[in-house]
């Protein structure tokens, strides 16, 4: 599995935890940048894993920045995200276990590493559960299609944006 950590400024440090923790794990770490705590915009960074994610250049990817939430909202406007901020071990679980999350967005300054090393490993080792979840993630990338072709969330029907 091909997993890329970016971040901004405020997480290089962490990414480079992260980066040898997913080393470790035996999974394949992809360094998306920056490489140096020079002030960055997140954007920029999260724009580079949404787009790999999107186009399947990558499975998972792991963003970093000061709160985690600015990292979060850039991801999930790239069609087939599932950005979560995770700031505990049952956010870290849920996330996959019911949402497929596919990018997992962290604080540099809120979380100290011992928790950090924790939420990557429960992150990276839980499986999605399918079944009735599978259903609703169906509907979001139903809306995600929807609203992509200028319909609004209360018009979403199963079709594309040629109305086929």
């Amino acid at each position: 599995m091909k997993i890329a950590v970016a971040s901004d400024h405020r997480g290089v440090r962490v990414k480079g935890q992260i980066l040898a923790q997913i080393a470790d794990m035996g999974f394949t770490a992809l360094d998306f940048g920056p490489s140096e705590e020079k002030s960055v915009d997140y954007p920029d960074y999260a724009a580079k894993v949404g787009e790999a994610i999107a186009s399947g250049e990558i499975d998972r990817g792991i963003l970093i920045c000061g709160t985690g939430m600015g990292m979060c909202i850039t991801v999930n406007k790239f069609r087939g995200v599932r950005g979560v901020s995770c700031h505990d071990d049952v956010t870290a679980e849920m996330s996959r276990r019911h949402n497929n999350a596919n990018v997992m967005c962290l604080s540099a300054d809120m979380l100290g590493d011992k928790l950090l090393n924790r939420i990557v490993d429960i992150w990276m080792k839980t499986d999605f559960e399918g079944g009735r979840h599978q259903r609703r993630l169906d509907k979001i990338a139903d809306i995600e299609s929807a609203v992509g072709c200028g319909s609004t969330a209360a018009t979403v029907e199963r079709t594309s944006c040629s109305g086929e």
